[in-house]
């Protein structure tokens, strides 16, 4: 009897220990609220939003066990995204508590209303909680207004560079990402936009919840795996295709450091490998060096300018990282054949008497002269794709 009435008493406490550990495991769902900006872009909310959604339930119910989420507003009215279609907030600035994670999604720079004072006061109030704060597409350049990056690294879209150099003139370039997908620096996370919101949903869940489950949310949303942060950005498209990530992220660089070219230790150091693995790399990739691939580069820009714009040849030297307008006449006549003056004036259009293949190699460069990546398209004509 006694025995029977222990194994009752050691049954009775494995019932409680067990039970007490499910309570402990089932912990509450981390808490995301989502501020949705003036005509964001669709994509870059629901890849995030969904990934949420798949990981946080087991079974295909949508509930909000593992994580929940929330859509915050100044008011509830609905919110317009780029493509035409409205999503109504669920809660207002005001009545929104502390949230693990405050998701900023943004869109079109260039067209209808900016951030507002509300959104930015509830940004600050947020970092001042000690939320993670999450800029996706644009919604980072409501992060930098709100004066909540300073110190912190700043991952925005290749297509978007020079417009966050010029909102932000006194940014630290060194602590500005556009080569890779996101950035992850303490409490502030940065996305290019796009697909890559899913990476930066799936980067935030793993910090949560297990791998696996994680996985399993991809594969339903037919992503195979998820990117990391030091993937490189997709090549902007009328450029050289490259298929090395460390050398499409060389590109990206020379890029965004145009007017103020990089040297190849720089280079190298920014993509971990040695200077003559880079040049390596380079040449197996584009077929020259790097230094013969970034002068190029800039000569292309310069001709863009050129024949786009009214700036003086001193000011688009400087701009294309060249020590003065000599300078860049010189380069500039060895590959198109002809100064930059009588490029201007012609518009493009080379002299019969310009040889054959500085012609040819001038036609080609016309073909993608305006190259589209930040430093040769119009500020005034970019938006985020939807």
């Amino acid at each position: 009897m006694g025995a029977t009435a222990g194994s009752f008493e050691v049954e009775a406490r494995t019932k409680v220990s067990r039970t007490d550990l499910a309570f402990r495991d089932r912990r509450p769902p981390v808490q995301f609220g989502i501020v949705l900006l003036p005509n964001f872009t669709l994509t870059a909310f629901s890849g995030f939003v969904d990934l949420l959604r798949l990981a946080s339930d087991d079974a295909d119910f949508s509930k909000p066990v593992r994580c929940a989420w929330t859509i915050v507003g100044e008011t509830l009215t609905p919110v317009r995204a780029s493509c035409g279609i409205q999503i109504q907030p669920w809660q207002t600035f005001d009545e929104a508590g502390r949230f693990d994670y405050v998701v900023v999604i943004g869109g079109l720079l260039h067209s209808g209303p900016g951030v507002g004072d509300a959104a930015l006061r509830f940004i600050r109030r947020a970092a001042d909680a000690l939320s993670t704060l999450v800029g996706i597409c644009t919604g980072v350049f409501a992060l930098s207004s709100a004066g909540v990056m300073d110190g912190h690294r700043v991952c925005v879209s290749w297509f978007h560079y020079w417009d966050y150099i010029e909102r932000f003139p006194h940014v630290d370039e060194s602590l500005l990402v556009a080569d890779r997908l996101f950035a992850i620096d303490g409490r502030r996370i940065t996305c290019s936009g796009g697909r890559a919101s899913i990476d930066v949903a799936a980067a935030i869940l793993q910090r949560h919840i297990d791998v696996a489950t994680v996985q399993k949310a991809l594969r339903i949303l037919l992503v195979e795996d998820a990117q990391r942060p030091s993937a490189p950005q997709p090549h902007p498209p009328g450029t050289e295709p490259v298929t090395h990530p460390r050398v499409k992220r060389v590109v990206h660089l020379m890029e965004q450091h145009i007017g103020r070219p990089l040297s190849m230790e720089e280079l190298a150091d920014r993509v971990e490998v040695s200077v003559r693995q880079l040049q390596r790399l380079f040449k197996s990739q584009t077929g020259e060096s790097p230094l013969a691939y970034a002068r190029r580069m800039r000569l292309k820009t310069a001709a863009w300018l050129l024949t786009d714009s009214e700036r003086t040849v001193a000011d688009i030297a400087a701009t294309c990282g060249f020590s003065d307008a000599s300078h860049m006449g010189r380069e500039f006549r060895r590959e198109y054949g002809v100064a930059p003056n009588v490029y201007r004036a012609t518009r493009g259009r080379l002299p019969a008497g310009v040889r054959g293949n500085e012609k040819a190699r001038a036609t080609g460069q016309l073909s993608s002269s305006t190259f589209n990546s930040p430093q040769t398209a119009p500020s005034t004509a970019r938006h985020a794709p939807d």
